[in-house]
């Protein structure tokens, strides 16, 4: 007994078990949230129209979410758990590398990304990138550990997998910005890559996020998908607790459906935040093409939902 103790891969707190190392990296979060809230209060300087501590902050908050959504998921694995620690033990490494150079940066008030303006800055920025394709790679193996495992019923089990699946792929939009663009090239200033298209990155943008408002911003489908993760099961979690009042919901192929219904919205909204966003449009500015593609998805899914709903009650109806 003492041996399978010493050799579990996850650690318990609380009763539950979790991966230690992204545990202890969402604690370092949460404690780098109060740092730059105080460098917001106390610290002047901008960087590209915003103060240089609005940046760590967003990096922080997102980071201590994803450590404890994956550190949570390791350890409910049952197979593969020493490589699946290994994965997320190299994630929270990575990560801690990256926000220690993203908040270095902040406090000496220069740019962490795409800065190549001089050798140093290269060199870090490389170690981002790096950073930042390592993890992708540590991330996927975990994500396919989880086509192993399992994740409680039908549904939750497509929540978990096809949360994990489309954050990959909304990791693996970032790539979409590390390129220079033609305005860069043209006029070089050391700066290789951009957030925005159409514009140069700096200008209006939404409060905190910083998402651009007078331009397409690669930002938002990177966000949006990345954080599938949390947001489909979240919206199982909802279905879930509504069928304690609607007895409709309580039947698994019923979440399961829905489950697979949010999911392919889901692909489907972030599929034209990336077109919206490569094509130089505003978030908050949506053409005709945008928002009727945009209508007819959700006009789908609303009428998908209505299917399932409806074909359960019709199965169960009594005979006369």
């Amino acid at each position: 007994m003492t041996t399978a103790v010493k050799n579990r891969p996850s650690s318990t707190v609380a009763g539950i078990r979790w991966h230690r190392p992204l545990l202890v990296l969402a604690a370092a979060m949460v404690a780098l949230v109060v740092v730059c809230l105080i460098g917001l209060v106390v610290d002047p300087r901008q960087s590209l129209g915003v103060n240089v501590w609005e940046k760590p902050l967003k990096f922080a908050i997102s980071t201590a979410i994803y450590a404890v959504t994956w550190s949570w998921l390791i350890g409910q694995l049952r197979s593969f758990q020493r490589v699946a620690w290994w994965a997320g033990t190299v994630s929270a490494i990575l990560l801690l590398i990256e926000l220690v150079i993203i908040t270095g940066a902040a406090a000496a008030g220069i740019t962490s990304h795409f800065n190549v303006s001089t050798p140093f800055n290269t060199v870090l920025w490389s170690i981002m990138a790096g950073s930042i394709g390592t993890l992708w790679v540590a991330t996927f193996v975990v994500s396919i550990i989880l086509f192993r495992n399992p994740l409680g019923d039908r549904a939750r089990t497509l929540a978990i997998r096809a949360g994990a699946l489309i954050a990959l792929a909304g990791m693996a939009l970032a790539f979409l910005m590390t390129g220079p663009t033609a305005a860069q090239l043209d006029d070089w200033q050391g700066i290789a890559g951009a957030h925005t298209v159409g514009l140069a990155d700096g200008g209006p943008g939404l409060p905190l996020l910083g998402w651009s408002t007078v331009a397409g911003d690669l930002r938002i489908p990177h966000f949006v998908g990345m954080h599938a993760l949390q947001i489909i099961p979240l919206a199982l979690i909802l279905i879930e607790l509504a069928s304690r009042r609607i007895a409709v919901l309580r039947a698994v192929d019923v979440r399961y459906r829905l489950v697979a219904i949010v999911s392919a919205t889901y692909v489907a909204v972030l599929a034209v935040l990336t077109w919206q966003a490569l094509r130089g449009q505003s978030i908050v500015a949506p053409d005709a093409a945008t928002a009727t593609v945009t209508l007819v998805i959700a006009a789908l899914a609303l009428a998908a939902v209505a299917v399932v709903l409806l074909q359960r009650q019709h199965h169960h109806r009594p005979a006369v």
